[in-house]
């Protein structure tokens, strides 16, 4: 018997249909049915598949019988068709050691070369025998023919305000661990991991932040999109990147293993993230229309290979209701832009050209022509493309309607709360706020915001948990995407996996208020917990040789 002959009879032996089979070795049912019209050869890590599937050996497998027989297939039976369905089993008792074959009618077979997929079997057969003959550890067979999983770099991009490993202001206040330490650099340098750190506009949109990003990734230069550009008033393209942030992203092992990326986002960096994953999957549709000799490759699409996870780190999914509270107060909105940037004083006072980069080329704006308020209110004023109408609930409905969860990419958010509940309100946890702290008004002022007075988003008690600048409901998931609560024994794919409320504050994930250990313990774990996800596939054959 041949070893499409031997799957026919294991198969049906096990009562099973071909799409039951293909089901169990993730494959398709027109694979199955290739390998037992002997059309196809199973690859290599099929065949152990199937050996452990059906509790055999791989040489019982790949071997064949001295006798060879062939199937008398009818006429009005195609290619393509399952005629294997209709073959009958003998009835006689079956010996336990003896798997039973179908009854086949048997012509007397004409003369031939051994085909090349026969030959390479016959090899793969023997080696497979003398592992058989020779006492090798499976952990050392399995190294010589199988790759181990790849190591998938991690990609931290930072929010509203913040800066990358490019400006110098990260030197002395990174902005991955603070008053802690580069955790970032941690992470590379002590525990070996591929860790980098990205930087895009502080006050720019979720769109514009995703394109520069992308370029940054890509070593490429920026394109925001000629249908986006044109709308906004501003460049299409912005800066260009002479090298690539993440080298081997997107390139393929021996064993078919594609490098993706493990994006993290914190505050308004989950937005920009979430934004990249949607377009490299799904691309957008007027940008291509708008400019479809010279697209991006970011609005093509067909890239959901890329990723392998998306963490939000106290994202404003939904928006935050701060938004609400300060712009009914133009010194408010001056004291809230201080809180995102530091305090402008301190912006004010040094060559920000040097210390802190605003990305903002494409707008015309010179960094080092310009005080740190004129910026950020000439940025904000420009209509709807900046981080303030995007972080609003109004804006934060807008985006959410473009960006969609992709089905093979893990999604993980955590949220934070630094208040609790006091007389109907959400007042600061004293354990996590005091008075001195920058973040006790805001936390204030939103815990105690549950009716919209500036437009007609609805907004009830339930936004009033926060953590200092993002409401806990909104730092959860997108209101429009599925999500389920972390269960670590069913983690899921194309939804959000949301994680146990932690207390804190909005600084507390990337190092303010907390202990060196404390904050490389948190980056440590969720590394551990994304990198212990299944992959694609559970073997990747490298070859023989």
């Amino acid at each position: 018997m041949t070893i499409s002959e031997k799957i026919i009879a294991l198969r049906k032996n096990s009562n099973m249909s071909q799409e039951e089979l293909a089901e169990k070795l993730d494959v398709s049912r027109q694979t199955v049915s290739g390998w037992e019209s002997g059309k196809v050869i199973p690859a290599a890590d099929k065949v152990l598949a199937l050996s452990e599937l059906f509790n055999v050996s791989t040489d019982f497998l790949l071997r064949d019988t001295e006798e060879y027989v062939t199937a008398v297939i009818p006429e009005e039976f195609e290619e393509d068709t399952q005629y294997e369905e209709s073959v009958q089993f003998e009835e006689e008792p079956i010996p336990s050691e003896v798997i039973p074959a179908p009854v086949y009618e048997y012509t007397e077979p004409a003369k031939k070369k051994l085909p090349v997929k026969k030959i390479v079997a016959a090899v793969i057969s023997i080696i497979l025998v003398i592992a058989l003959i020779i006492p090798i550890p499976t952990g050392l067979y399995k190294k010589w023919f199988f790759e181990e999983p790849i190591q998938y770099p991690y990609v931290l991009v930072h929010g509203l305000g913040g800066y990358g490993a490019e400006s110098k202001i990260n030197e002395t206040t990174p902005y991955w661990g603070g008053v802690t330490g580069n955790v970032a650099t941690y992470l590379r340098e002590e525990k070996g991991y591929e860790v980098y750190e990205a930087s895009v506009g502080p006050f720019s949109s979720t769109w514009d932040r995703a394109c520069e990003l992308y370029a940054q990734l890509t070593g490429t230069t920026v394109d925001y999109g000629e249908a986006h550009s044109k709308a906004h008033n501003h460049d299409r393209y912005g800066r260009t990147y002479e090298t690539k942030l993440a080298g081997d992203w997107g390139s393929e092992t021996k064993g078919g293993q594609v490098m993706k990326l493990n994006l993290v986002g914190h505050s308004f960096g989950g937005a920009t993230v979430r934004m990249l994953t949607s377009l490299l999957a799904y691309g957008s549709e007027e940008e291509k229309n708008a400019s479809p000799d010279d697209v991006s490759e970011l609005f093509k699409g067909g890239k959901d290979n890329l990723i392998n996870s998306v963490t939000t780190l106290c994202s404003p999914h939904n928006g935050s209701t701060l938004y609400y509270c300060v712009a009914q107060s133009d010194s408010i909105i001056d004291s809230a832009l201080s809180l995102v940037f530091y305090g402008s004083q301190f912006a004010n006072s040094i060559e920000l050209g040097e210390y802190y980069d605003f990305h903002l080329e494409h707008f015309g704006i010179d960094s080092e022509d310009q005080d740190a308020t004129s910026i950020i209110k000439t940025v904000f004023g420009n209509g709807t493309d900046n981080a303030a109408y995007d972080l609003s609930p109004d804006g934060a409905a807008e985006i959410n309607k473009t960006i969609k969860t992709v089905d093979n990419v893990y999604y993980f958010s955590y949220a934070y709360s630094a208040t609790k509940e006091s007389f109907g309100v959400q007042l600061p946890d004293s354990s996590v706020l005091t008075f001195k702290d920058i973040l006790y008004l805001p936390a204030t002022m939103i815990g105690s915001y549950s009716q919209n007075k500036v437009s007609d988003y609805p907004i009830d008690k339930t936004w009033l948990e926060n953590d200092g600048m993002v409401n806990v409901i909104s730092a959860k998931y997108p209101f429009t995407d599925e999500w389920q609560d972390y269960d670590a024994e069913n983690i899921v794919k194309g939804k959000w996996n949301v994680m146990p409320v932690l207390k804190g504050h909005h600084g507390t994930v990337v190092g303010m208020g907390v202990t060196t250990e404390e904050a490389r313990k948190f980056y440590l774990d969720l590394i551990t917990m994304v990198d212990a996800q299944p992959r694609d596939k559970k073997y990747y054959f490298k070859g023989l040789f």
